[in-house]
Formats: structure tokens, sequence, C-alpha cells
């Protein structure tokens, strides 16, 4: 029991399983989960502002229309998505800190040793294809006997780390489209602002021409005005946040998929041995060399018999 404890455990490990969701492979945050943290984190942001005292920090969130609205709950739902994402990406290099080679110097990685390297693997993670680096070595080993040399082995790396490059990228597309519409939230917050405004002035001056009546009206006037501005400096300000955020995050993986590279290079491609594979290119070599000496020996027949036929 006690070695089973010191197992890492996606299972129990990934933050999105620790609340009952079903948690995303690898790296990837659901978006139900990251979805309603954010509503949460919304409605009590807003209910702190609720019974804060009258700033203009309050009015700037609560005063300036629905679009402010939108803008903190899909800052929350990014926000949330970054922070999942880090401790995901926190998860999946713990692998990287254990060993997977025996404790042996010379230790030579062959078709005959492959089971060692597989149980140690089982002894480290309670399910190791749910980490990254652990299923490529997986997947490797279990095909080490079709490979014809290293290079095919450190070829096949290359084609799963790009596939997860792939997939790791896929993984920030909600959060590009969240990070577009953002500002775009500002800006409409900003035409209806100028629409109000101008509006309120048309009718300011319909109304009365006297400037002391004028004075009072141009409050709505003003009120407009500062929808129209706010709501763009808010939705930057979000928006600028979280790109930073994001930038962090996003070359923090860039930085677990290199790790993950450098390890399977470092403990499989050069202590890998594939000695049947050598026989294989040998018998493959005199298989092609007999194949050209039939083919010539064809040839000079050929051309024997064309010269008989030449004499006749």
């Amino acid at each position: 029991m006690k070695d089973d404890y010191r197992k890492i455990s996606w299972r129990r490990s990934d933050f999105e399983r620790r609340f009952g969701f079903e948690g995303g492979r690898y790296t990837k945050v659901g978006a139900l989960s990251s979805g309603i943290f954010g509503v949460v984190a919304t409605v009590a942001f807003y209910g702190a502002l609720s019974v804060a005292p009258a700033s203009h920090f309050k009015e700037m969130f609560t005063d300036r229309g629905w679009t402010n609205y939108a803008v903190v709950f899909l800052g929350f739902w990014t926000f949330f998505i970054l922070l999942i994402k880090t401790f995901k990406i926190r998860l999946q290099r713990q692998p990287l800190g254990l060993s997977i080679l025996p404790k042996d110097d010379n230790f030579t990685l062959t078709v005959e040793t492959v089971d060692e390297v597989a149980n140690i693997i089982a002894r480290n993670a309670e399910s190791p294809k749910d980490f990254l680096v652990y299923r490529r070595i997986v997947l490797t080993l279990a095909n080490l006997r079709n490979f014809g040399q290293v290079a095919d082995v450190d070829a096949i790396f290359r084609s799963q780390a790009e596939q997860d490059e792939n997939v790791s990228e896929t993984t920030y597309s909600l959060i590009t489209g969240f990070l577009w519409a953002i500002p775009i939230l500002g800006f409409i917050g900003t035409v209806l602002g100028l629409s109000a405004a101008i509006g309120n002035f048309a009718g300011v001056l319909t109304a009365s021409s006297d400037i002391a009546e004028l004075t009072p009206a141009l409050k709505d006037v003003t009120a407009g005005l500062a929808t129209a501005f706010e709501t763009t400096l808010v939705a930057l300000a979000v928006a600028l946040a979280l790109q930073l955020f994001n930038t962090f995050v996003h070359k923090s993986e860039e930085e677990l998929l290199d790790a993950c590279a450098d390890f399977c290079t470092a403990n499989i491609v050069t202590k890998l041995r594939v000695k049947k594979t050598r026989e294989k290119v040998r018998a493959s070599r005199a298989a092609t060399a007999q194949g050209d000496r039939a083919a010539a020996d064809s040839e000079e027949e050929l051309d024997e018999e064309s010269e008989d036929a030449d004499e006749s």
C-alpha cells in the first residue's frame, strides 16, 4: 500500500477531477468546469461590489451597460481555463523527475530488456498512458521489435512530438476566441455609449436653447460618454492581463513538450541497441546483392541469345 501511494496518479491529482468533473486529457481543460468556475467568480465579484461603498470603480462595472458584465464573465472564464491549465502542466511534469532506467550504468535497451523499463514505469505511475511522456515511451517500446534501426525510434518520437504539439495548439482555441471577443465587447459598449450620448444631446438641444436649462440636461450626455470610454477601458485592461497570462502559460507548455522530447532521447534513444535489426539489415543487403547478380546474369543470357539469333 505504501508503494501504491507513492505512485503519481492523474486520476487522483487532476484539478478538474478533484472537483468532480470529467478531467480533460493531458493539458486540455474542460469548457464546462472552467465555465462553472467563471460563473461562480462573476457572481462573487458582483456580490462584493453590491455591498461595497459607492465609488467610481463600482460604477465602472455596474452602471455602464451589459457589455461590462459580459466582459467580466468571459474574463473569469478565460482566467480559470489558464489557471487549471497551469495545474495540469505541473502534473505532466512529475514523471520527468522520476527515473525509468535500472540502476546500472552499463544498461542498454534491447528487445530483451524492454520489460525492465516497462515495469519501472508501471511502478512510477498508476496509469502511465495518462502522462504525455510515458505514453510516448510505452507506445514506442511496445513496437520495438518492428523497428529497423535506432534512427527509426528517434523518428517515431519526433512524429509523436509533432502530434502532441498540434493537439496542444487546439487546447488554446477557446482562449483565443475569448481574447478576441473581450475587446470587441468593449467596442460595442463604446458604440452604445456614443449613441446614447448623441441621442441625449440632440434631445437637449430640441427641448431648450437656454444655457441655464441646458446645463443640468448635459449630465445625461456625459453619462453616455462615460459609458463609451470606460467600457473600452475595462475590456482592454482585462484582455491585456489575460493575454500576458496566456503567454506565460503557453510558454510553460512549450517547455513541457521540449522537456518530454529531451527525456525520451536521453532515456530511450541513447540507450537503445537494436541487435536483431542489424542482422535483418545485413540479410536484406545480401538479398539485394544476390538479386543484382541474378539480374546481371539474366541480362548476359539475353545478350548471348540475341547474338546467336543475329548469326543465324
